[in-house]
């Protein structure tokens, strides 16, 4: 009995490294090759049979530098600074969740990368554990830039249009070099929800959210704060 349980201990064992091999391997690969799908894409895919991919991958340097500010400003405000976790914003999140109906999310950009690109959608303990595991290994190995890229090109912006490059040809009719302030704010807006917040009809609520981020785009100090990336 006691060599069974070593035997299995050594099968888990070596099994349990196997997946760590493989995971890193997989997000070091991607830190040079774009990703061909992500797992969002894959798992709307799978469950739909007419739905359409809509994902055209763009270099950072081929989008405009006001695309990954406006994301900032709308989805991760301290993105620049923490190691892919907002303590704070999860603390708050907590706090809001214990006594209102409407649930607050606390997830960084860094977080969204690593659910979209390397999970399927579910909602248990195990996944939020390897959505953790994912954003560690990306903030480690890719940083802040390579993370970012990913967000823009990954991040979904309507039913089945992934990326701002996509999202710019079909609501604006240009690419997404050619986006201004105003256009990437209201991007900015379809987040979190792009199947409720339409870019092509925004509403009341988006058009006053807009606003807010190009404010918000403004205070934080501007495309400079990331010019960085583009030199």
């Amino acid at each position: 009995m006691i060599k069974i349980i070593k035997k299995l201990g050594w099968l888990l064992l070596k099994l349990l490294i196997g997946v760590f091999v493989f995971t890193l391997v997989w997000v070091f690969a991607y830190k040079f090759i774009n990703p061909p799908i992500s797992g969002m894409m894959l798992h709307k895919w799978w469950n739909n049979e007419n739905y359409i991919i809509n994902y055209e991958w763009r270099d950072l340097e081929e989008i405009d530098s006001s695309a990954p500010l406006a994301v900032i400003a709308s989805e991760d405000q301290t993105f620049l600074q923490h190691n892919g976790f907002d303590i704070d914003a999860i603390k708050k999140a907590i706090e809001h969740n214990k006594d209102s109906k409407r649930r607050r999310g606390a997830s960084t950009i860094s977080q969204q990368v690593a659910k979209n690109v390397f999970l399927l959608p579910a909602k248990n303990y195990f996944r939020k554990g390897l959505e953790v595991y994912f954003t560690g290994l990306v903030e480690l190995i890719w940083g802040k830039r390579r993370i970012m890229e990913v967000y823009l090109n990954v991040v979904e912006l309507g039913n089945g249009i992934y990326g701002v490059e996509s999202a710019s040809e079909t609501f604006f009719k240009r690419s997404a070099d050619k986006l201004n302030r105003t256009q990437s704010a209201l991007l900015a807006t379809a987040l979190p929800n792009p199947l409720k917040y339409k870019i092509q009809a925004p509403g009341a609520y988006q058009r006053t959210r807009q606003t807010w981020v190009l404010r918000q785009m403004k205070n934080l100090g501007g495309e400079q704060i990331i010019m960085h990336w583009y030199e």
